[in-house]
């Protein structure tokens, strides 16, 4: 089973979405910022990272930049309550496997995941 990492500070997403992906059939482990989530010792893990854009500290888009500049290539799934179409290009020419406006649906979220993971 594919292990799903959800990197959010918002704690009701933290809160539903490891149920949504239990539903789904994924494995997930939660964190509420993008420091908690580098300080993990089991980065390797994880197969795919649900990354929230906006965060207090580091952001999505940083820590996707930090996970390459440490040679991880894990994909990422950004979600965000803010539809700016600067920020989900930016995300996707630097990588994102996908990027889901809030609120989205239990459909997309598993296509998302899917194509991230080479599933479907």
């Amino acid at each position: 089973m594919q292990l799903v990492a959800v990197v959010d500070d918002d704690e009701s997403v933290r809160e539903s979405l490891p149920d949504l992906l239990g539903e789904l059939g994924f494995r997930s482990k939660v964190f509420s910022s993008a420091e908690e989530f580098l300080a993990a010792n089991n980065l390797s893990q994880m197969n795919c990272l649900v990354l929230d854009v906006a965060m207090p500290g580091m952001t999505g888009l940083d820590l996707q930049q930090e996970l390459r500049n440490r040679g991880y290539k894990i994909p990422i799934v950004f979600i965000t309550a803010r539809k700016d179409e600067t920020t989900r290009r930016r995300a996707v020419e630097q990588g994102a496997a996908g990027f889901l406006y809030k609120p989205f649906s239990d459909t997309a979220l598993l296509g998302a995941l899917n194509a991230a993971l080479g599933l479907d």
